[in-house]
């Protein structure tokens, strides 16, 4: 049997930490883009979906470019770049973010409550906090199948 470094580690390898490590790279993202795209949209007074769909949109944007980041400084290309950021986050993005949004929206008032009022940051913060806890076993499952976040391990240690 080969023991290579290229097998998928099992779920019981794959390390709680590490799961939560790159539930909270994504979360950055997220986060960055999610706060943006409230504020942008509750400043201009758009309609809550639009305010949603911009957050969305920027928090895959701040997401993968973290990643992207973290990937190129090994010395690859943009395009492959792209690919890993693609194939790490998009998963870990899209649960982050229904989770985050659901949250927001659910939460009376919060919409609408605006940025000086500690009832928006405060349903933002929250719903930042329930999307970590409930993406980090999604992340620990996938990286224990050599996806997600395991593929930009190689390159962060130089494989």
């Amino acid at each position: 049997m080969d023991h290579t470094h290229h097998h998928p580690v099992s779920a019981a390898t794959t390390t709680w930490a590490a799961a939560a490590q790159a539930t909270l790279h994504c979360l950055t993202g997220c986060a960055i883009g999610e706060v943006l795209g409230m504020v942008l949209g509750t400043a201009f007074g758009l309609h809550n979906a639009a305010t949603v769909t911009l957050s969305v949109a920027l928090a895959f944007v701040f997401g993968y470019a973290l990643t992207m980041r973290g990937v190129l400084r090994a010395g690859v290309d943009v395009r492959t770049a792209l690919k890993v950021a693609l194939a790490a986050d998009t998963v870990s993005i899209a649960v982050m973010e229904v989770l985050d949004n659901v949250v927001m929206v659910t939460v009376p008032g919060a919409m609408d409550a605006g940025l000086t009022a500690w009832l928006f940051w405060a349903s933002l913060a929250f719903s930042l906090a329930v999307a970590f806890v409930l993406t980090t076993p999604v992340n620990r499952w996938m990286i224990s199948r050599g996806k997600g976040h395991a593929v930009v391990h190689q390159y962060h240690h130089g494989h």
